[in-house]
């Protein structure tokens, strides 16, 4: 699998941003314990294929992920979470926690919980059949750490559960599939939002996460799917973006009160608004061509109003590409959007970046 200082390729003359992402040794498996991750199709992995949904990552996904092979990724190879992953020495992914063969030592290194369509309410995604929503995902890791301490004994189970990062990258889709009801406004939406979620990361706290990070909405109006749907071709759709604006400032604000009032507890923010904002504004000094238009495409002017699947035309030269499909980044921006994650400044990734997170 190799690490991204072997494997990244530098195509922009921004070289300080794509360049190698660490010397060897900085940081390492021996650093972290494990890594768990929850959330949406951004991060998934595969739970999708076990459960009864529209919403499974056929091929053209992963088209470069492992000789082409179904990978359960939303993306032609690797997702942020991978690159992290790699970058923090696991030899590994974490494993869809669905999949039969996350068991015995496996679960000891990580498990990966997300779901394509999942949100931080139940609700959310359910135009797409089952998905995993946040408190299922909570559900499930609570039975891993029980596997855990059963493996290991209470005390060196709940060190590894301390030691071990957690990667919540989960909220899109509530402002994407917004649901709200005729006696509600979008304040009283996003305070349902992000009281649900709230009560979602303090039970992670209570089951022994201490090193948590959480991603914001990306700038979800920008993405081909809302550009073609609501006919807005050469320009993001600024009212969606304006809730993702909202919806960020919020729960930054809420995982900096969780930080000072769980004693232990590290919550760091990832903006992934500034960081696709980033990307899209400088897309051509990144080695991009295409910044509003989808690679793997069926129909639509940017490629936005079907999913990626067996009927669609891919793009010979996937780094070319911001987007993959109608709503995921390609594994080119993700490395970018992984490099900013771990290393970037209090722009991108604050109160510190992952690598500190990891070192801490």
């Amino acid at each position: 699998m190799g690490t991204i200082s072997n494997r990244l390729i530098i195509i922009c003359s921004m070289c300080q941003i794509l360049a190698v992402l660490s010397s060897p040794g900085i940081c390492s498996a021996a650093n972290v314990s494990a890594v768990f991750v929850f959330g949406d199709s951004l991060v998934e992995a595969g739970n999708n294929y076990y459960i009864n949904t529209i919403a499974k990552p056929g091929y053209p996904n992963g088209i470069d992920f492992a000789k082409g092979s179904p990978s359960g990724r939303y993306t032609n190879a690797r997702t942020v979470a991978d690159i992290i992953e790699e970058e923090l020495g696991f030899e590994n992914y974490s494993p869809p926690y669905l999949a039969p063969n996350t068991t015995g030592d496996v679960i000891l290194k990580g498990v990966n919980y997300a779901s394509s369509g999942a949100g931080i309410l139940t609700i959310t995604g359910s135009i797409f059949g089952e998905r995993v929503c946040m408190d299922k995902q909570v559900s499930y890791f609570a039975k891993t750490r029980q596997d855990i301490i059963l493996r290991l004994g209470a005390t060196a189970g709940r060190i590894l559960l301390r030691e071990a990062l957690y990667l919540l990258a989960i909220g899109a889709n509530d402002i994407l599939f917004q649901q709200i009801s005729t006696t509600q406004d979008i304040t009283q939406y996003l305070d349902d939002v992000l009281s649900k979620f709230k009560s979602q990361l303090i039970t992670l706290y209570n089951l022994d996460a201490r090193k948590i990070i959480v991603t914001g909405s990306p700038p979800v109006g920008c993405i081909p799917f809302e550009r073609d749907v609501r006919s807005s071709p050469d320009s993001c759709v600024s009212s969606v973006n304006d809730l993702a604006k909202l919806y960020n400032s919020r729960l930054k604000s809420l995982l900096q009160k969780l930080t000072t009032n769980l004693p232990g507890s590290t919550f760091v923010y990832v903006d992934n608004f500034a960081i696709l904002e980033d990307i899209m504004d400088n897309y051509r000094s990144y080695g991009f061509e295409s910044v509003d238009s989808a690679c793997c495409r069926v129909i639509g002017r940017r490629g936005g109003l079907v999913p990626c699947g067996s009927l669609s035309r891919v793009c010979p030269d996937r780094t070319k590409f911001v987007f993959w499909d109608p709503f995921h980044p390609t594994e080119s921006a993700n490395l970018i959007g992984a490099k900013h994650a771990l290393d970037g400044g209090l722009q991108y990734v604050s109160p510190m970046n992952i690598r500190q997170l990891a070192n801490a």
